[in-house]
């Protein structure tokens, strides 16, 4: 069993006091990659759980015009549609402080991920990697980014020697088509966090660190396994 001493959880009473210190770190993140190299690179989640979380990095006073933030996956819909992670990044994160900062999509006008994908690798070429910081999320069933059990270019979208950035996924409990980063572009990070909320989804994350029962094949594991990157847990009640 790898050494899952890679991990480190910070647990809080409330998801106030998480959104706030998670804000805050990923804030210092940036500064300092602003201050080393003149540039910053941000990959966030969407989904419900990092909303707080995003109004709380809004405000964090840097000097956002030198931040690229991209999404490590997207659904394949137009910002017009109310699951677009891109509308709620502008809507909650690309605000306030933060308004200045340049948001790099991952969805074209393409029909499918498929017919974009193309452009999306070229538009992906373009950031000034490494991450600084990414932040992930986790589902109830295990997923994180679009790695979701059952994905059909899962086994190709976790593969650590995958030279691939940007792959398309398509599975049963992902919705609509999914475009999203692959693991070791994602690990290509200077820090990474995993956002967690509730006690179910802390349970959760126990066992598929452990490789307990059906948690054993939780995508989310192959990040909690590793060896390239810590990863910083943050999870409120």
């Amino acid at each position: 069993m790898p050494d899952t001493l890679n991990v480190t959880t910070h647990s809080f009473t409330d998801c106030d006091a998480l959104a706030i210190a998670l804000a805050e770190r990923v804030a210092e993140r940036l500064r300092e990659a602003i201050a080393e190299r003149g540039h910053a690179l941000l990959a966030v989640s969407g989904g419900s759980t990092p909303r707080h979380f995003f109004e709380k990095l809004s405000r964090e006073a840097l000097d956002w015009s030198k931040v690229q933030v991209t999404l490590v996956d997207e659904r394949w819909v137009p910002e017009s549609n109310e699951r677009s992670n891109a509308a709620m990044v502008k809507t909650l994160l690309l605000q306030h402080e933060a308004s200045t900062a340049q948001f790099v999509p991952l969805y074209t006008d393409a029909p499918t991920p498929e017919a974009g994908l193309a452009t999306v690798r070229t538009r992906m070429a373009s950031l000034a990697l490494p991450f600084d910081a990414v932040v992930l999320g986790m589902g109830n069933d295990g997923h994180t980014a679009s790695f979701f059990p059952g994905g059909d270019r899962l086994p190709e979208a976790l593969d650590l020697n995958n030279v691939a950035r940007v792959l398309p996924m398509r599975a049963a409990g992902a919705g609509e088509p999914r475009i999203t980063f692959t693991l070791p572009a994602l690990l290509d990070t200077r820090a990474l966090f995993l956002h967690i909320e509730g006690e179910a989804k802390r349970q959760l994350l126990a066992d598929a660190r452990m490789g307990l029962g059906e948690a054993a094949n939780f995508p989310v594991r192959a990040v909690l396994v590793q060896q390239r990157v810590p990863v910083a847990v943050y999870w409120c009640p």
